[in-house]
C-alpha cells in the first residue's frame, strides 16, 4: 500500500481491496508450479530457490502484482524437491520469510519446499479410509506424544521417538506385555489425539537426542515436525512417514485427532507471518504492543479475514491431504466463534464425522472480547464443537493448580454436583444444581458430545502424582482405589471421555506438573508401569469395553438424558448414584451406577430387586461378577458399582 492512505487492517474497506478467496501457496504439476503469496503492504516480492534445504545458494526471480494483494509466479519444469522462500519488501525493509501455506521443508523448517504430494504416499494411502464413527458421541480419546510413547529404552520399539515408532506391531514388555501400537488395539479406545505434530520450533532438528519439548510453539502450520522423522533434511520423508503413521492407526480401526495450535506462533515479530505483512497476523493493544492471551507473547488476530482463512484452509488441508479425523484446539478461546464455526462448517464438507473440541479458556489478557470467544461458556453457539470440562476435572481429584487440594475420589467434601456436571455431560438436567458447580453456574452444552470429560491431560499432575500430593499418608492400593474410580467416573458418564496415554498403568511424572521441556527420563512412558499394575490396565479396558458396548452411556441429546438418568437419593455425602432406564435403545433395560468415595461400605436402596454386578472395586466389564437379590446393596468403600437389571442382563 505504498504511496496510498493507510487502510485499518481490521476495517471493512480492507476486507473488500484485500480479502483474497483463492488458493495461496504452492500450485505443483510436473509441467509447472504456481506460487502465491498474500502481501497486500509489499512493495516488492522475489521468490528464492534453492537446491537444498539448507547450507546452499538461492537464486531470486522478481514476483508480479496480482489481485486482492497477492503476487504470483508461474515456473516451468517439475520443481518437486526444490526448496524456496520469498524476500518480502515492506517500507523499504527487505526480509526473507518461509512460505505459511508450504506444504513442505528443509530442516528446522527454515525454507520451504515444492512437493508433488502424491510422491509421498505410502503404498495404499488412496484406499484407504476412515474407520467408522456414527455419532461424536462414540468416541473414547488417547492422548499421547509420539516421543514418549516409544522412547524408552525397553519399549520393544525399533524406531523410538518417530512416526514410523507408531507403527510398528508385535512389541512388548516382560516378553507378553504389548507395547505401542498394538497396546492402543488391546485397549479398545477409537481415537488417538496427537500432541503437536506440526513442524514446531524449540527443537533443533540437528540434535534430535539433546532437545524435548510437547510442541506448542508453531513454527508451519501445513508440515510434519521434522524431530519425529528419520531424515529431518529431505523434505518428503517426513510426511510419508507422517502419513505411515496414520495409515497404521487407521487400519487398527483408529482414529486421529491432531492438537493444534492456531492462537500465537514461538516468534512474532520475527515469524515469517509478521515479515510478510507487518502487523497484520497479531492482536496488538491500543498502543501497538503485541497482546499476551496465550501467556507465550503473541495471540493470532482470528477475527481479520485472512488470518481465519489461513488457519482454515491449513485445517481443511491436514483433513483432505491426511486424512486426520479430528482436531484438539489450544487455547481455543483465543479464536473466534465466527472462525470455529467456519471451520466445522468447511470441515463438514470434508466429513462430517471428523470432530472438533478444545481448550474452552485463555491463557492470559485478550482484547477479543468476550462474547466473540470460542469459549467454554459460549459453546452452545458452537454447533458440533466441543470443550474440556473443567469442572468434573477438578471435581473428582482436586484443583489442578493448588496440588494438595483434594476432589471428590480424595477426599473433598461438597463436590457431589460437580461431579453430576459431568454425568450428564454439562447439560440441563433438574436434579443438578449448577448453583453449586465449580465454575460453570449453568448448563453450559447444548448436547452431551459437547462435553469433553476428563481427570487427567499432559498439563499439570498426573492423576497418579495428583493422589500422590493429596493423599501422602494413604497407602498405594487406597489410591489405586481413587485412581479406578475416576477412571469409572469418567468413563460411565455421558459426553465423551478423554484418556491420558499411560493413566491406564498409573503413569507418574515423578511429581513435575509442567514437563513441557522436562527430560526423556520424566516425560516416557515406562511399559514396565503396565506390567506392574496389569489389574489397572484391565480395569480401564473394561469400563471402555462396557461404553463401547452399551449405548446407555452414549446418549445423543440432552432431552434422552433427562428422560433415562435419573439420580438416586445417597444415604450420605461423598457418594452418588444414578439409574439409566431404557436409555438409548440399550438391552440393559435398567443399569446402576455408584460412587462410595467414603472409607467405609453404605447401605444404598435399588430401584429394584434382582441385580448382577458388571463393575466393582476390582473389575470392570461386561460380564458378570455377583449377584444382588434384594433393593438393597452394601457399596464398600471406595468403590464404583455398575448393577444390571437381572432379567434385561440374562436375556441377553
Amino acid at each position: 500500500m505504498q504511496g496510498q492512505k493507510k487502510i485499518s487492517f481490521s476495517s471493512q474497506e480492507f476486507i473488500d481491496i484485500f480479502h483474497y478467496p483463492g488458493e495461496l501457496g504452492v500450485k505443483y504439476s510436473n509441467r509447472q508450479s504456481e506460487f502465491r503469496l498474500w502481501a497486500p503492504t509489499a512493495s516488492n516480492v522475489l521468490l528464492v530457490t534453492y537446491p537444498t534445504g539448507n547450507d546452499s545458494k538461492g537464486t531470486k526471480t522478481p514476483m508480479s502484482k496480482g489481485e486482492q494483494g497477492t503476487w504470483y509466479l508461474d515456473v516451468a519444469g517439475d520443481l518437486h524437491g526444490i526448496y524456496y522462500n520469498y524476500l518480502v519488501t515492506v517500507d523499504g525493509m527487505t526480509q526473507e520469510a518461509m512460505d505459511p501455506y508450504a506444504k513442505a521443508c528443509g530442516v528446522n523448517g527454515n525454507r520451504g519446499m515444492v512437493v508433488d504430494m502424491q510422491r509421498t504416499d505410502p503404498d495404499g494411502w488412496q484406499d484407504l479410509v476412515r474407520p467408522t464413527l456414527s455419532h461424536f458421541i462414540n468416541s473414547i480419546i488417547y492422548e499421547l506424544h509420539v516421543r514418549d510413547f516409544t522412547i524408552w529404552s525397553e519399549s520393544g520399539v525399533q524406531q523410538k521417538g518417530k512416526f514410523l515408532g507408531m507403527t510398528e506391531r508385535g512389541t512388548t514388555v516382560c516378553h507378553s506385555v504389548s507395547t505401542g501400537l498394538d497396546h492402543l488395539s488391546e485397549l479398545g479406545i477409537t481415537h488417538v489425539q496427537l500432541m503437536p505434530c506440526y513442524d514446531f520450533s524449540t527443537i533443533d532438528e540437528c540434535k534430535l537426542d539433546a532437545e524435548y519439548n510437547w510442541g506448542y510453539d508453531p513454527q508451519n502450520y501445513n508440515i510434519p515436525e521434522g524431530s519425529y522423522a528419520t531424515d529431518p533434511y529431505h523434505g518428503g520423508i517426513r510426511i510419508r512417514e507422517f502419513k505411515e503413521m496414520i495409515m497404521a492407526l487407521k487400519e487398527q480401526g483408529i482414529r486421529v485427532v491432531l492438537d493444534v495450535v492456531y492462537n500465537h506462533t514461538y516468534l512474532a515479530a520475527e515469524s515469517h507471518l509478521n515479515k510478510i505483512v507487518p502487523g497484520y497476523y497479531y492482536r496488538q493493544d491500543p498502543y501497538g504492543n503485541l497482546t499476551n492471551g496465550s501467556g507465550c507473547g503473541n495471540e493470532l488476530a482470528s477475527e481479520r479475514s485472512m488470518v481465519r482463512k489461513m488457519i482454515t484452509d491449513s485445517v481443511v488441508y491436514w483433513a483432505n491431504e491426511y486424512k486426520i479425523d479430528g482436531f484438539r484446539f489450544d487455547l481455543m478461546a483465543l479464536l473466534d466463534i465466527v472462525t470455529i464455526n467456519e471451520i466445522r462448517s468447511a470441515l463438514n464438507d470434508v466429513d462430517s464425522s471428523i470432530i472438533v473440541y478444545g481448550e474452552g479458556w485463555i491463557g492470559g489478557h485478550s482484547p477479543l472480547p468476550d462474547n466473540c470467544k470460542a469459549l467454554k461458556g459460549n459453546v452452545r453457539q458452537l454447533p458440533g464443537t466441543g470443550v474440556f470440562n473443567d469442572d468434573v476435572r477438578d471435581a473428582v481429584k482436586g484443583h489442578v493448580f493448588f496440588g494438595e487440594q483434594p476432589g471428590f475420589v480424595n477426599g473433598a467434601i461438597g463436590m457431589e454436583e460437580s461431579v453430576k456436571c459431568g454425568i450428564v455431560g454439562a447439560t440441563d438436567h433438574d436434579q443438578v444444581d449448577y448453583n453449586q458447580v465449580l465454575f460453570s453456574h449453568f448448563p453450559w452444552a447444548a448436547e452431551p458430545a459437547q462435553s469433553i470429560n476428563y481427570v487427567e491431560a499432559h498439563d499439570n499432575y498426573t492423576l497418579w502424582d495428583k493422589l500422590l500430593k493429596t493423599n501422602p499418608n494413604d497407602s498405594e492400593e487406597v489410591r489405586m482405589a481413587m485412581h479406578k474410580m475416576s477412571a469409572a467416573i469418567i468413563l460411565t458418564s455421558q459426553g465423551i471421555p478423554f484418556l491420558h496415554g499411560g493413566m491406564e498403568f498409573l503413569r507418574s511424572k515423578n511429581g513435575d506438573h509442567n514437563s513441557y521441556k522436562s527430560p526423556d527420563s520424566i516425560n516416557q512412558i515406562n511399559w514396565m508401569q503396565k506390567c506392574k499394575y496389569k489389574g489397572i490396565f484391565s480395569y480401564y479396558q473394561g469400563l471402555i469395553q462396557l461404553r463401547k458396548t452399551h449405548p446407555a452411556f452414549r446418549m445423543k441429546t440432552t432431552g434422552e438424558i433427562q428422560s433415562n438418568l435419573c439420580f438416586l437419593p445417597m444415604p450420605a455425602g461423598q457418594m452418588l448414584g444414578y439409574v439409566l432406564t431404557k436409555a438409548n435403545a440399550d438391552p440393559w433395560q435398567k443399569i446402576v451406577v455408584v460412587f462410595n468415595a467414603t472409607s467405609t461400605g453404605r447401605l444404598i436402596d435399588l430401584p429394584g430387586n434382582h441385580w448382577i454386578i458388571v463393575v466393582n472395586q476390582k473389575q470392570a466389564g461386561i460380564n458378570e461378577l455377583g449377584r444382588v437379590m434384594t433393593d438393597k446393596v452394601v457399596v464398600p468403600g471406595r468403590t464404583s458399582l455398575v448393577l444390571v437389571e437381572a432379567e434385561s442382563f440374562l436375556g441377553n
